[in-house]
């Protein structure tokens, strides 16, 4: 099987190259530079790892990110990220580093190119796009989790996964490939290429939510 992960790396150093330190991001705050950076100290930084995930240790990796973007240059961050992760990173371990970053390296892939003035949405494989649904329905209950509605995932064949459970203000159906239904969980609803089903007033709260990552 192909790594997607890794095609996605490469994919994302090649833009990264061809857009320069200072082009936009969808990460608010981030240029191209500071999410090299991030990519970088993720994998290869054991001290800055932990407060990406936890809120209470996030000063430590910013602390990290500004040291690691003092030290090195642009292309030299984006040429450690496209070399991957050392080898005594947890990201080096093949099945391990391929779960890790499948979504990683393909939603940051995007914050990018949907970042620029103009993009298209891409055709992903179908054993990318398998790869995909199999992560979101994994990762979907703790990305929306904040969701103020119920949430179902839907993909044009008619598979669906519930994400969360109706409430009272009802559920939204979700409908897309599963490469957009990754980037609507991770907090990617603005450019997400969904369809949206349920009441009107449900359906734009959840369009304007505030969760994924």
């Amino acid at each position: 099987m192909t790594d997607y992960s890794r095609v996605e790396r490469l994919a994302l150093c090649d833009l990264f190259e061809a857009v320069g330190p200072a082009a936009p991001t969808l990460c608010e705050g981030w240029d191209a530079y500071d999410l090299a950076v991030h990519l970088y100290v993720r994998e290869a930084d054991p001290m800055a790892g932990p407060g990406i995930v936890i809120p209470a240790l996030a000063d430590t990796t910013e602390r990290r990110m500004r040291r690691a973007k003092e030290r090195y240059g642009f292309a030299e961050v984006v040429g450690k990220v496209r070399n991957g992760p050392p080898p005594v990173s947890i990201y080096a371990l093949p099945k391990l580093g391929h779960q890790l970053n499948t979504t990683e390296y393909f939603v940051h892939h995007e914050d990018v190119r949907r970042a620029q003035p103009a993009y298209e949405v891409r055709e992903l494989p179908a054993e990318q796009q398998d790869g995909l649904w199999k992560a979101v329905r994994l990762a979907a209950k703790s990305m929306t989790r904040k969701s103020p509605s119920g949430l179902v995932l839907r993909r044009p064949d008619g598979t669906t996964s519930v994400a969360k459970r109706p409430n009272e203000r009802g559920s939204v159906t979700v409908t897309g490939e599963p490469g957009e239904l990754v980037l609507f969980c991770f907090g990617r609803q603005q450019v997400a290429d969904v369809q949206l089903d349920g009441d009107a007033e449900t359906v734009e709260r959840l369009r304007n939510a505030s969760f994924g990552v």
